[in-house]
């Protein structure tokens, strides 16, 4: 308390605002591969913001391209902003890249583009699970033995192969199914896509090419975020630059691939090229199997975390826990009001606890301050049923007097 001595009016500013909660950004990329040209910055995490940058930074001599370089400019053309690349220069490098992307916490998605072996997967989804705010968009194979294979989970590499290594050709038994599936990821931290897009090649615009979709699924999952949110599901919609697919499923083929978490990409006749799936690999009972779900509680979790540090050292009172529910609450609010949140009222929508029940003494004299959150969040129409009946003709007078 400052000293009052001479007898005069005295203004102070006092803080008694709410600290509002700022929801982070979902939208940035990290993309890891191997660049047109191999001694482009090797090893190294660096931002690009357009396919002209990446281009003059990582295709500049006229190569070939690569699927990272595909994946990069199917990113921008479908809606994405901001992205890092890693140029691994050589494969077998994916958990070197991957320690790169985990020093910047603003990703939250990250792709391998074209590395579909069982290890890449797991270091992929092991990267995502241990961050906890981020999800790896997995490509399946360019070509499976069966569409059936996508259900089954692919076998473990040898020991002594690295992340990122080319599959090496195997016989497997005759008439074994051969899993080219993904592991489970128990909290959704992973979405896989089938089948690969014919696209025309970026370096040489008259060639056709079969490209990895991660790209460009990232830059829907972040084409999404703009305009609709991220609580909206990436789905039933466009796959620009997409001119064919190299494999047309058909609706009983995707009723047998959807309930094992792949996503489907179909074309239609009238639509075109659209993404048909908004699922994640976990299993199909579990509460995070919509990605549109877990990223949502991505953006929550990290939101909330970073933007209440100042409670860090407060006294641990009922002061505080009534500035962090008023705080948490404010956001979550936001949130419902943006239609992230399903309810009708914001008490069906959320609740935020902290009192003395959440923090007794023993927590208290522990340093620990607890905050319980429950969150509703909306999920997708996935399946869309209209029950059709016939009934019988009416007359008019009837009609009149039930639309009165």
């Amino acid at each position: 308390m400052p000293n009052y001595l001479a007898p005069d009016v005295y203004v102070e500013e006092v803080p008694g605002g709410p600290r509002p909660i700022e929801a982070v950004g979902t939208s940035t990329a990290a993309l890891i591969g191997v660049a047109p040209d191999h001694t482009a910055f090797p090893m190294d995490l660096r931002a690009v913001t357009n396919w002209s940058e990446f281009q003059r930074s990582y295709a500049a001599g006229g190569q070939e391209s690569t699927d990272l370089s595909q994946a990069v400019f199917g990113f921008f053309q479908n809606g994405g902003q901001r992205c890092y690349v890693v140029n691994m220069g050589s494969a077998g490098q994916l958990m070197r890249a991957l320690e790169l992307v985990a020093q910047r916490d603003d990703v939250a998605i990250v792709a391998a583009p074209g590395l579909t072996d069982a290890a890449s997967y797991d270091a992929l989804l092991g990267h995502c699970e241990q961050l906890g705010d981020r999800v790896a968009v997995l490509d399946a194979p360019l070509a499976v033995p069966d569409v059936m294979a996508l259900t089954v989970v692919a076998k473990p590499a040898a020991p002594d192969r690295a992340p990122g290594d080319a599959d090496p050709a195997t016989r497997p038994p005759t008439g074994a199914l051969v899993g080219v599936r993904p592991r489970q990821s128990d909290d959704g931290y992973g979405a896989v896509y089938f089948p690969w897009l014919r696209v025309r090649d970026p370096l040489k615009t008259d060639v056709l090419v079969d490209v990895p979709p991660s790209g460009h699924m990232a830059g829907i999952w972040a084409r999404t975020d703009a305009t609709r949110g991220v609580h909206k599901a990436p789905a039933n919609e466009t796959v620009r630059g997409a001119l064919d697919l190299t494999y047309h499923l058909t609706r009983a083929e995707q009723e047998q691939l959807n309930s094992h978490g792949v996503n489907a990409v179909r074309f239609f006749s009238t639509e075109g090229v659209r993404v048909w799936g908004a699922r994640t690999v976990a299993d199909s009972a579990s509460e995070f199997r919509y990605l549109n779900v877990r990223r949502l509680f991505n953006m929550i979790k990290e939101s909330i975390a970073l933007s209440t540090r100042w409670i860090v050292f407060e006294p641990n009172d009922e002061t505080l826990w009534k500035s962090i529910r008023r705080d948490v609450s404010a956001f979550l609010l936001r949130l419902w009001r943006d239609g992230a949140l399903m309810g009708r009222t914001p008490q069906e929508a959320f609740f935020v606890k902290c009192d003395r029940e959440t923090n007794p003494p023993e927590v208290i004299d522990a340093g620990q301050v607890v905050t319980l959150i429950g969150v509703a969040p909306v999920k997708p129409a996935e399946f869309i049923v209209f029950r059709l009946s016939q009934m019988d003709q009416r007359s008019d007078t009837e009609g009149l007097g039930d639309s009165a």
